[in-house]
């Protein structure tokens, strides 16, 4: 796990304070309720006083659209595809693709898409399951932490997140994004960090960048992929790994990594040039959880999912590799998605939906759907909480 710490400095002095009983109301500060309101509020960040031993940790993950309505999937895809950190290319053009190209088609099909992972009750899985995570870090963490839960986009914002915790003497901020990226991670630090280094005075901050290798979230992954294979029949079998993609380009602007690799084939171990490169550090989870599972490599396969557009994106293709295994005869996959902590559109729908249906039309028999560490007891006690105590 890379993490670095700075020491920020404030326009006032801290003041000593008495410790106070925190009675955190969890579920309405995570699902973001009254956040319109809180959101018009310029001094929603006060210098308050902090509160001696008191650490916040504050959980980022992507967002989600308020319902999976066309109207809101239309709002949260203007939000995230606007951000420079996802598309990449000049502002004007950029604008010019999400108003005429994107918005006007693409919200009704994802509407669509949404429909049919949204809970009748609980709304957006990605939300609950980051929900729930949050939670279970507060109850382990106890009364010495402030957990919070920001979404980049939509609700919960990362603004009324970290206005949560105004009280705390140190901050640890975690994207929920066991691989770097810069259209994942870098753009949710980088939001994160211009709420919080205007208004903290002497406090250490903490940024965990990534946790790929980490043995917590591996051992936490492979179990669930353990208990998935235990289910499907060893012979004409394979594990999936599948990521998601990203261009090339992307790579290529986060490290110069061309030196060790030409993105053709498998990545080599993480080291002094590769080790922000997403697809290295992707691969790097594949061999831990290969490890963990004491798999051959005849046994698994990684591949990368949702690629969008016609420029080169990282390969393999999953719906690719899907083709070409169901052509050497195999008719068994499980297919874990270790790029995700909690099951979203990407898992259920793209994988567990639509994958599924493309393998069994191949002539497949069967594929399972390993579900995200969630809100894993083991991940969260072992992973979040000890790197919180340090």
């Amino acid at each position: 796990m890379r993490q670095f710490s700075v020491n920020l400095f404030s326009f006032s002095r801290m003041r000593e304070s008495k410790r106070t009983t925190h009675n955190h109301k969890l579920d309405s500060r995570f699902r973001g309720n009254d956040e319109d309101a809180r959101e018009n509020n310029d001094d929603v960040l006060g210098n308050d006083d902090k509160v001696k031993g008191l650490t916040g940790v504050l959980l980022i993950n992507l967002g989600t659209p308020d319902s999976p309505s066309t109207k809101h999937v239309r709002s949260y895809l203007r939000e995230f595809l606007s951000d420079p950190y996802v598309i990449d290319i000049h502002p004007v053009i950029r604008w010019l693709l999400l108003n005429f190209i994107i918005l006007p088609t693409r919200p009704k099909k994802s509407a669509e898409a949404y429909r049919k992972i949204w809970h009748p009750k609980k709304g957006s899985p990605l939300l609950f399951h980051s929900v729930a995570l949050a939670e279970h870090a507060q109850t382990l963490l106890g009364e010495n932490y402030k957990v919070v839960l920001g979404k980049r986009y939509g609700k919960p914002t990362i603004k009324n997140a970290v206005a949560e915790l105004r009280d705390c003497e140190r901050i640890i901020v975690l994207p929920l994004f066991p691989q770097y990226s810069l259209a994942a991670t870098e753009t949710a630090i980088q939001k994160a960090m211009g709420y919080v280094t205007p208004h903290w005075h002497d406090t250490q901050i903490t940024v965990i960048r990534d946790f790929y290798s980490e043995p917590t979230f591996i051992q936490a992954q492979a179990g669930l992929i353990q208990q998935a294979m235990q289910a499907v029949p060893n012979e004409d079998r394979k594990i999936i790994f599948s990521y998601h993609g990203l261009p090339e380009r992307q790579i290529t602007k986060a490290c110069d990594c061309r030196k060790v690799c030409n993105m053709q084939q498998t990545c080599p171990a993480i080291n002094l040039e590769n080790r922000d490169c997403y697809r290295a550090q992707c691969y790097a989870t594949s061999r831990a959880l290969q490890h963990a599972l004491q798999l051959n490599d005849d046994d698994c396969i990684t591949s990368f999912q949702s690629r969008l557009g016609r420029i080169p994106w990282i390969k393999p293709y999953t719906d690719e590799v899907l083709t070409e295994l169901a052509q050497q005869g195999i008719k068994h996959l499980v297919v874990a998605c270790p790029s995700f902590v909690c099951d979203c559109l990407e898992t259920l729908e793209e994988i567990g939906i639509r994958a599924k249906e493309q393998w069994l039309a191949e002539g497949g028999e069967s594929l399972t759907l390993v579900p995200c560490v969630n809100d894993d007891a083991n991940w969260v006690r072992e992973c979040i909480i000890l790197r919180a105590q340090t």
